[in-house]
């Protein structure tokens, strides 16, 4: 099982685009996802990283990426961002078997939802994912396929406010369980790689079973 110890940074008020900077300021190191877990069907893996840190109220998360062609058509929050070029961080913050699914196109639109597993999730009302300030370096305007190397990185900062199912006024000194993946199923060349490994026959994101650790 992969673990990170996530570092705790004394900041007020920083905003999305604000933490790669304060994440290279406080030495954070950036954790490769490279587990092709279903090397057969899905060969592919694009290169991607992520740096991440926590405060008094928010996780502060910077992903590094390079693909060999990118999407971002999801038009709104909830919307299939999955399809997209899509960086995703999973994260039970209460041990309860509660966990939450907060997935990013490479424009910055997202999806945040809840529960035990795949079936029956809650989605993230409007007023819970606007909360997450994001910061991509290919702005903020959906758009369709193009085939071209591209290098992107996006940013996010996750008050733990957007944990709506649960009451969280503190993570300090807890060790949670989750994971990172970079997926893209409607690309060219559909892919869907993982920071922690996973064991199911098909490609599945939806299995806590596969979290890693993260010690705050």
């Amino acid at each position: 099982m992969n673990c990170i110890d996530i570092k705790k940074i004394s900041v007020a008020d920083v905003t999305a685009k604000e933490i790669p900077a304060v994440l290279k300021e406080n030495k954070i190191f950036y954790n490769k996802v490279e587990n092709v877990n279903w090397p057969k069907e899905f060969p592919y893996c694009p290169k991607m990283e992520f740096g991440i840190a926590h405060t008094d109220d928010a996780f502060l998360i910077h992903y590094r990426v390079e693909e060999q062609s990118i999407r971002a058509v999801a038009q709104k929050d909830c919307d299939n961002v999955w399809e997209d070029s899509c960086a995703e961080f999973f994260i039970s913050p209460a041990g309860d078997g509660l966990y939450y699914n907060i997935e990013c196109n490479c424009a910055g639109t997202l999806l945040v939802g809840a529960g035990e597993g795949r079936n029956n999730r809650q989605l993230a009302a409007p007023e819970v994912t606007k909360q997450i300030d994001r910061w991509t370096t290919l702005g903020r305007t959906p758009f369709d396929t193009k085939e071209q190397p591209t290098a992107w990185e996006l940013a996010l900062r996750i008050p733990y406010s957007v944990f709506f199912r649960h009451n969280i006024t503190s993570l300090d000194g807890l060790t949670l369980r989750g994971n990172v993946y970079k997926c893209g199923d409607k690309l060219p060349v559909p892919h869907f790689i993982s920071w922690n490994p996973i064991g199911t026959p098909t490609p599945d994101f939806h299995c806590p079973q596969y979290f890693g650790e993260f010690t705050l």
